[in-house]
């Protein structure tokens, strides 16, 4: 009985991962093919070329999505947790924080992570667009409707975000396995009607196309990457699935139809040359179109939605990492963790989204912007895994440079690819990368430069606590509870108390909250106390980066150190920090002036702690930067 329930939840857990994690790369058929052999590539439509592209493709999949991605990288977890986010934080622990790699790896890491928004951005652009871009082969005549269309779903897309994805994420998994079904379905027609396709199985078909081909196949490569796109996201959602569902997923679902698919459409091109304007909506002939385009717009709004839940995900472990300033976060689901909505980061996306699709018009102009995001992605990626597997697993230097110097060779020769494509597109992700990376550092530095000025200043609490009960004050029922940082000393809520209202209630804790670099922390870490005497306490609470953060819930864990809270009995004071620009060697004026900006506007801590408001007693105190 418990082994039937056991397979039964792994065949629901590789339904779903079927519905989010290969939504991107599902729906790559749409416009791969296409623009692989588009005028501006300059790449004659001849059998050998067919042949070598179809090639390239599937042995791409099998290399770096099976072996890559799914066979190395899904081990690097940490905690359970993929992401780029996640492997930084594995790879920054595999490192002295004072030694020659912590900084670089960080940067490197953030900028992956940065580029990881780009992709993002342009993955519901791209895919949305190249469905609805089936109309205009039916009926050339409905060209002009394709980017209005495309903005009304995608409006329709970020709008729906509030209200959660739980009721219709239930038929993600099996619209996409409809979906994959219907690649396979249409490839082996075509692969039946020219079954010469195949020899495409043999790697040397790849090898010939690219020392034959020359500057021409370097260039196409760039086109050929887009097959590859959505990678990243099955090992980011590895937290939500675990390894073992995305991998049944990928060999039971997604890479049999992507494969057929592909050969397939390569057999087309090979019957039927005049179907490269748009092999894909030109498998089954004219009758197929509006059916293919109903079913394409249904897939990329699915596709759509797993980079928008991951863009959510990603933000609220870049906030808790200290990257970027708190934001409202939003529960969609009562049962489900996950399942988060940010407001300021939906409108925002949803904003660049548009301004993408309506700035270059076509999927054809998104397509160069699009590649290098995911290959510079890929590209960390590999060199995360390698600090991670030498200086976490310990393995031999020989064999961490084997394992992922080979997969290093082809994302450096796939990201070269796409720098050509810089002037053409590429700048887009790379500027989105370059300001969202300047926002995250910059922020990050902020602080450091606030816990610098704080640490200046800073009474040391058992100290200050010692020469208090001299001669304490009046102390008045109740638990006062300060927030204050790890390596804080008084806090300044506490020093504003006294010198106002001068009095010290009859217990007092002084809570502090420390992030860690890890996914999770178990409950039964979640809460330390140590005592002070008089009745005062210093609690730390422990949380990962992927942990919500909710005091009152974790005093209750208290309990187990003979702590207990009456909610009505129960203040918290929070210190409300104003930072203002000053003089002095901090930042660049306009970084100190965007930092400022931020702080200003970021999430209050007692909200963004779930602590009850009317509970909440505010003191200001400036501090300059």
């Amino acid at each position: 009985m418990a082994e039937s329930h056991q397979k039964s939840g792994l065949a629901s857990l590789t339904l779903a991962a079927v519905g989010i994690v290969y939504g991107d790369i599902g729906t790559s058929p749409l416009y791969t093919m296409k623009e692989v052999f588009s005028k501006a590539h300059g790449l004659p439509l001849t059998f050998d070329n067919v042949l070598g592209i179809v090639s390239l493709i599937f042995w791409g999949l099998t290399i770096i999505v099976s072996l890559k991605y799914v066979t190395l990288v899904l081990r690097a977890n940490n905690r359970g947790e993929g992401g780029i986010m996640a492997l930084m934080a594995l790879a920054l622990s595999s490192v002295s924080k004072t030694g020659p790699f912590y900084f670089p790896l960080m940067v490197m890491g953030l900028f992956g992570a940065t580029l990881f928004y780009g992709d993002s951005v342009i993955t519901p652009a791209i895919s949305v667009l190249s469905a609805i871009e089936g109309l205009q082969v039916a009926a050339p005549g409905l060209q002009p409707f394709v980017v209005p269309l495309t903005v009304i779903v995608l409006v329709g897309l970020y709008a729906l975000q509030a209200r959660g994805t739980a009721g219709i994420g239930k038929w993600f998994g099996p619209v996409m396995v409809v979906w994959f079904a219907a690649l396979a379905v249409m490839g082996i027609i075509n692969i039946i009607a020219e079954p010469a396709v195949l020899a495409a199985l043999n790697p040397l078909h790849a090898l010939d196309f690219m020392r034959q081909n020359g500057l021409v196949a370097f260039i196409a490569l760039g086109a050929v990457v887009l097959a590859f796109t959505g990678a990243e996201a099955l090992y980011a959602d590895m937290g939500h699935f675990g390894s073992k569902p995305i991998r049944m997923a990928w060999f039971l679902v997604a890479f049999p139809g992507l494969a057929l698919n592909y050969f397939g459409q390569g057999a087309l091109l090979i019957a039927h040359p005049e179907a490269v304007d748009n092999p894909f909506f030109q498998q089954l002939g004219p009758w197929s179109i509006y059916p293919l385009v109903a079913l394409s717009t249904v897939a990329t709004v699915i596709a759509s939605q797993a980079t928008i839940s991951g863009t959510f995900s990603m933000t609220k472990q870049a906030i808790a990492l200290g990257f970027l300033p708190r934001m409202r976060v939003e529960h969609t689901s009562a049962s489900e963790m996950g399942q988060i909505y940010l407001p300021m980061v939906n409108w925002l996306q949803l904003a660049v989204v548009l301004l993408a699709v309506i700035g270059f018009g076509s999927s054809t102009n998104l397509a160069a912007a699009y590649g290098i995001a995911v290959t510079a992605t890929m590209l960390v990626t590999t060199v995360l895994t390698f600090f991670v597997i030498r200086y976490r697993w310990h393995y031999n230097l020989p064999l961490c440079f084997f394992a992922t110097g080979f997969f290093l060779v082809i994302d450096v020769s796939l990201f070269s690819s796409n720098v050509l494509k810089i002037l053409h597109g590429g700048w887009f992700p790379l500027l989105l990368g370059v300001v969202l990376f300047t926002v995250m550092l910059t922020w990050k530095h902020g602080r450091e430069l606030i816990f610098d000025n704080l640490q200046k200043h800073a009474i040391p609490l058992e100290a200050f606590l010692e020469s208090l009960f001299v001669a304490p004050p009046l102390r008045v029922p109740g638990t006062a509870i300060y927030l204050r940082g790890e390596t804080d000393g008084v806090p300044h809520a506490m020093l504003h108390n006294l010198a106002h209202n001068k009095v010290l209630h009859e217990r007092v804790i002084f809570l502090t909250v420390i992030i860690h670099e890890v996914p999770w922390v178990p409950d039964s870490e979640r809460v330390r106390v140590h005592a002070l005497g008089q009745e005062c306490y210093q609690l730390n609470v422990h949380y990962g980066f992927k942990d919500e953060p909710n005091i009152p819930l974790a005093l209750e864990a208290a309990e187990a150190f003979n702590l207990t809270f009456e909610t009505l009995e129960t203040s918290y004071f929070i210190a409300r920090q104003t930072v203002i620009h000053g003089p002095g060697r901090g930042m660049a004026p306009w970084r100190e002036h965007l930092f400022v900006g931020m702080s200003r506007n970021a999430r209050g801590a007692a909200d963004y702690y779930q602590v009850p408001p009317n509970r909440v007693i505010e003191l200001g105190t400036q501090i300059t930067i």
